[in-house]
Parts: structure tokens; sequence; C-alpha cells
């Protein structure tokens, strides 16, 4: 069971597990624009950054995977929601407000960045060549976060959702209320069919 193997998590894993988390659930959560955003490219952009964020969890996932004899796709799926080890602050659903969507992607990509360079400078050649890639690809998603800041700093809509939010980029804890259903939702193909290989 995916719950006794967190149990021994190592050093190396150990920092690893809720920056893998946080970008699986950031990535589902970015996925619910798909369809509804307000403009086409957005739609289209948010779908990418979505995918980009998912891959990039499974790409942790599997180093730590390595790591604690199992697999990718069992850290992702298989653990009890009070395993995961997401922020709060990606949990929020926050469809249909595009203002906080932004001031969430503009607050979560500096907080990003940070985290990132600090695994590029870790003594680990592995971690620090995985977040190098990784960084190569979030690149583009702090280019299209600096877009939109530029195009909504003077909003006051905007600028009292980077206040509310920012509160909560560093925090970690208790999951919000809506973490369950986002679990439900995001596990329910996988469950349907308990032990079955994806």
């Amino acid at each position: 069971m995916v719950s006794t193997v967190l149990r021994r998590v190592s050093a190396r894993a150990e920092p690893l597990l809720p920056i893998a988390d946080d970008e699986l659930i950031l990535g589902w959560r970015n996925s619910e624009w798909t369809g509804i955003a307000p403009f086409l490219e957005e739609d289209v952009a948010f779908s990418s950054i979505a995918q980009n964020e998912i891959g990039h969890a499974r790409a942790i996932y599997q180093l730590v995977a390595e790591e604690l004899g199992t697999t990718a796709d069992e850290l992702a799926f298989d653990r009890k929601p009070e395993d995961y080890r997401c922020s709060p602050f990606v949990e929020l659903r926050l469809v249909p407000d595009w203002a906080k969507t932004i001031a969430r992607h503009c607050l979560y990509e500096d907080a990003d960045q940070r985290r990132i360079q600090e695994l590029i400078e870790a003594d680990d050649p592995e971690v620090a060549g995985l977040a190098a890639k990784i960084d190569r690809e979030e690149v583009y998603h702090r280019m299209h976060a600096q877009m939109w800041f530029e195009r909504l700093e003077d909003e006051p809509q905007f600028q009292e959702a980077l206040e509310e939010l920012r509160p909560l980029v560093d925090q970690r804890g208790e999951h919000l209320p809506e973490f369950e259903h986002l679990w439900q939702e995001m596990t329910e193909v996988r469950r349907s069919v308990a032990g079955a290989t994806w």
C-alpha cells in the first residue's frame, strides 16, 4: 500500500513529493479552464500549461517512486487524500474567476521559480538535471504569467486577488474541504478497476 511506503520517505524524496503534488493538483485545476477560458488563445494556453504541470509531476513522481519501490501512477492516484502534501493554494477551485486564476498563476510561477532554482543547485545530479529540464519548460509559463500581470496590474479586482491569495503561497497543512471532491474526481477512473494497469 502506498500509504505504508510513504512512512519511509527518504531524505531525497521528502522535498520532492510536495512539489510533485503541487504540480499535479495545479495542473488539474488549470485544466478546468479548457473550453471555457475567456479567449480562445487562453483556452489553448491554459490547457498546455496544465499538461506541462502534470508532466512535471509525473517526472518527479517517477524519481520518488524509484526511491520508494513503487510507481509514479501509484504515487499520483493510489494515495488517500490525507497523504497528499500539496498546498491549499493549489487546491482552490477558482473557475470561473479569471482574475483570481491569473493572480494564482503569477504568484505560483514566482514561487516555483525559486523552488526549482534550489533543486538545480542541489548536490544530487539527477535531481538537478530534472529541475533544469523542468525550468526550461517553465520559462514559457513565467512569460505567460508576466504578460497577464502587465495586462491586469492596474485592475482593482486583480490587485485584490493578489492580496487575498499571497498569504496562501507558502502554506502547508490541512487540505481544503474542496480537496476531497477533487481527489474523488481525479482518481475515479483508476479506482473503478482496482489493480488495473493503465
